[in-house]
């Protein structure tokens, strides 16, 4: 009989692996694979203005970042690159994504990118999309015109005959 010995970080490597593959084929498709990795948001209201903020570790955002407005859209895209040399490396774990990513967010009608601004500080990227919460209006009564002269309607307390 034959002694094997178990490691538990080569079956835990293995159930992450095929745990991602499973996820995969549920969502029609290798998505990692082709996105690399999708930043986490956060979006809230700031009075008129949306502040939205993207979870951008150890990326360059100056060369690999880019903010635009295209349609009517705010899209944010970019990359995360490896560039440590890890030849000869077996990995036991491995859960950093790296490669190119995309967020887009509807922009309400009339924002332009003069009403963006975008800023990145610790690992953040900070979008504020200035006037993008237009104020309800107030209710407005509607005046009632009546049509032929006759503005109400009279009555006789004698019976007619």
């Amino acid at each position: 009989m034959a002694i094997t010995r178990w490691d538990p970080f080569t079956a835990l490597a293995r159930f992450d692996r095929e745990f991602d593959e499973l996820v995969r084929r549920g969502w029609g498709g290798n998505t990692v694979a082709r996105t690399g990795f999708v930043p986490p948001v956060e979006m809230h209201m700031e009075g008129e203005n949306v502040v939205i903020r993207l979870e951008l570790p150890g990326i360059d955002v100056s060369n690999d970042v880019d903010v635009s407005v295209d349609k009517g859209r705010l899209v944010i895209r970019g990359e995360r690159r490896d560039e440590r040399n890890e030849q000869g490396k077996q990995f036991l774990v491995r859960e950093l994504r790296y490669g190119s990513f995309r967020r887009d967010f509807a922009l309400p009608e009339g924002v332009t990118a003069e009403n963006i601004e975008a800023t990145y500080d610790q690992g953040m990227l900070e979008v504020v999309v200035r006037n993008a919460v237009k104020p309800e209006p107030e209710p407005q009564q509607i005046r009632i015109n009546a049509r032929g002269g006759q503005t109400s309607i009279e009555a006789s307390d004698q019976p007619q005959s």
